[in-house]
C-alpha cells in the first residue's frame, strides 16, 4: 500500500503498476473489444443505410447538370437580368457549348434536365445537333432563332436560368404539386398535373387499410397458436410461414390467376350461380386487387409478433379469471387483450411501414386505381431518370413515416412496444 502526503492511500500489485491503472486498462481493453465485435453491424448499417439516405436526401436538392455541361452559360444566365431574350454574346456561348455536348454525347442530358420544367425541350435541344451544321458562323443569335423559334422565347431563357442553379428547392415543391412561376414565385401545378398529393394520401390511407385488415384477419390465427397444443401450434406456424417459402413475385402472379375476369373466384361464382357470366366482377387491376394481394402477403408479419407476446401471456390467468365467475368474453378483454397491445403495436407498425413501400404488388395487380407512391418513385428512377424528383419524393414519404412514429410514441410509447 503506497500513500502520498494528503491522498488516499493506493493499492499496488506485485509488478508495481496501481490497480486503479490496472482496472482502467481492463475497462479500455474491453470497450475495444466490444466495438471490434460490432464493427461489422456499424460498417453494413453505414454503407447499406446511412450512406444510402444520405445519398438520397443530398440529391433531393441537388442541381448539378447545367453547371457540369455548361459552366459559361450558366455564369451568364446568372447575370442576366431576365427581362428580355439574351443577346448576342449569350447565343454564342449556348452555340458553342451545345456544339461543346454534341460532341461529347451529353447533349440528351442536357436536353433531359430542361425538359422536366420545360415541355419540348428535349426536342428542342436534340434537334441541335442537326439544326447548328446549317449555322457556319457569327452573328449566332439570329441563325438560331431562325432554325429554332422557341429560342427567341423569353419564357424559354427563363426557365433555362432556373434550372440551372446548383441547389434547388423545385424537386420538392414538384413532389408537392407545386412549382415557380417565371417571377419565381410558388404556384400550384395544373389540376391535371397535380397527382402526387393525391398518391402521397392513398399511400397512407392503403398502409393504414392493409395494417387494419391484417390486424382482423391476423389477430385471431395468432391466439389460436399461442393457446393451442404444442403439436397443433407447430403446424399452425408452419402454415404461417409457408408463404414465406415461395417468392414474393409468384405469390402476386398468383392473385393475378385467382382475381382477374376469367380467373378462378368468378368462375366459381359463376359456376354456384353467384354471379351471370356477364356480370363477372372486376378484382384485378384496381385497388381492391392492390388490397387483397398486400393483406395476404404481409399477415405473417402481423402475426408472428402478435404471436411472440401472446406466447408468453400466462394461461394459467384466464383458467383462474373464468374460476371467479368470469366470463370467457370478460375474460378476454379483461385479462389477455391488454397484455397482446404491445404485440399489435409491433405487428402493426412493421406492417404499415412495409406497405409504405410496397412497390411489386401495386405495380403488377393495381393498375391505375391502385398504384402508390413508391410506383412513381420508381418511374423517375428508371424510365424519366428524374433522380431529383424521385429523391424528393422519397425524402418526403420518409419524414411521413418518421412523423407518424413519433405521433406513435407519443400516444401509445414506443416501450410499450415489444416482440416477445
Amino acid at each position: 500500500m503506497n500513500t502520498i502526503a494528503g491522498t488516499q492511500p493506493q493499492a499496488i500489485m506485485i509488478d508495481g503498476v496501481p490497480l486503479k491503472d490496472q482496472l482502467a486498462k481492463a475497462e479500455r481493453k474491453k470497450k475495444i473489444t466490444a466495438f471490434l465485435l460490432v464493427a461489422p453491424l456499424l460498417a453494413f448499417i453505414l454503407f447499406t443505410f446511412i450512406i444510402p439516405i444520405g445519398n438520397m436526401l443530398f440529391r433531393s436538392i441537388d442541381n448539378p447538370r447545367m453547371t457540369e455541361l455548361a459552366p459559361r452559360l450558366v455564369a451568364d444566365l446568372d447575370q442576366w437580368d431576365g427581362k428580355d431574350v439574351p443577346g448576342e454574346e449569350t447565343f454564342q456561348i449556348l452555340f458553342e457549348e451545345l456544339q461543346e455536348n454534341i460532341k461529347n454525347g451529353t447533349i440528351g442530358k442536357i436536353a433531359t434536365h430542361v425538359n422536366y420544367s420545360l415541355t419540348g425541350a428535349r426536342s428542342m435541344i436534340v434537334k441541335s445537333k442537326r439544326k447548328f451544321k446549317k449555322i457556319s458562323g457569327p452573328p449566332y443569335k439570329d441563325q438560331i432563332i431562325e432554325q429554332e423559334p422557341r429560342w427567341g422565347e423569353l419564357r424559354t431563357w427563363q426557365i433555362i436560368k432556373q434550372v440551372s442553379d446548383p441547389t434547388t428547392t423545385a424537386y420538392f415543391l414538384n413532389a408537392v404539386d407545386k412549382g415557380y412561376d417565371l417571377e419565381g414565385n410558388v404556384v400550384s401545378q395544373p389540376e391535371e398535373k397535380q397527382i402526387y398529393v393525391k398518391l402521397f394520401v392513398r399511400t397512407l390511407w392503403i398502409s393504414a387499410l392493409v395494417m387494419l385488415l391484417t390486424l382482423v384477419l391476423g389477430y385471431p390465427i395468432a391466439y389460436l397458436i399461442s393457446t393451442t397444443p404444442p403439436r397443433i401450434s407447430n403446424l399452425l406456424i408452419i402454415m404461417v410461414l409457408l408463404p414465406f417459402w415461395t417468392s414474393l413475385l409468384v405469390r402476386t402472379t398468383s392473385w393475378i390467376v385467382l382475381l382477374q375476369t376469367q380467373g378462378v373466384l368468378n368462375d366459381i361464382m359463376v359456376w354456384i350461380g353467384l354471379v351471370s357470366e356477364d356480370g363477372r366482377i372486376q378484382m384485378i387491376y384496381n385497388l381492391n386487387g392492390t388490397l387483397v394481394a398486400m393483406t395476404q402477403i404481409l399477415l405473417p408479419f402481423m402475426v408472428l409478433p402478435m404471436y411472440s407476446v401472446m406466447k408468453t401471456i400466462p394461461l394459467s390467468q384466464l383458467r383462474a379469471s373464468q374460476s371467479l365467475g368470469a366470463t370467457p368474453f370478460r375474460t378476454f378483454f379483461k385479462i389477455f387483450w391488454p397484455q397482446s397491445i404491445p404485440g399489435i403495436g409491433a405487428g402493426g407498425l412493421l406492417v404499415f411501414v412495409l406497405s409504405v413501400g410496397y412497390y411489386i404488388t401495386p405495380a403488377l395487380v393495381g393498375g391505375a386505381s391502385g398504384q402508390m407512391i413508391s410506383n412513381q418513385i420508381a418511374f423517375h428512377m428508371r424510365s424519366s431518370l428524374n433522380w431529383g424528383l424521385a429523391a424528393a419524393m422519397g425524402t418526403i414519404l420518409l419524414a411521413a413515416v418518421m412523423v407518424l412514429y413519433w405521433l406513435y410514441d407519443r400516444v401509445v410509447g414506443i416501450d410499450n412496444m415489444k416482440l416477445g
